[in-house]
């Protein structure tokens, strides 16, 4: 299982699974991350946190936390 906060910075992944459950994963919903959408990471924060990807034609900054819940292949 690899998830969002491994993949690499220039990567274009697919979405496969949120894990999580109630608000945390409906807010990440909310943003346009669900099942089968690609997403490409776009920078890395140099502590690495926060992850800035590209998904549905916009820019989204997420908390490490939040992208570790996120399974991509």
């Amino acid at each position: 299982m690899k998830t969002l906060k491994e993949t690499k910075i220039g990567d274009e992944v697919r979405v496969v699974k949120l894990h999580g459950e109630g608000a945390v994963k409906r807010r990440i919903m909310d943003m346009g991350i669900t099942r089968g959408v690609t997403v490409k990471v776009r920078k890395v924060a140099p502590l690495g946190d926060p992850v800035e990807i590209t998904v549905r034609g916009y820019e989204l900054s997420l908390r490490r936390a939040d992208a570790a819940m996120i399974e991509v292949e």
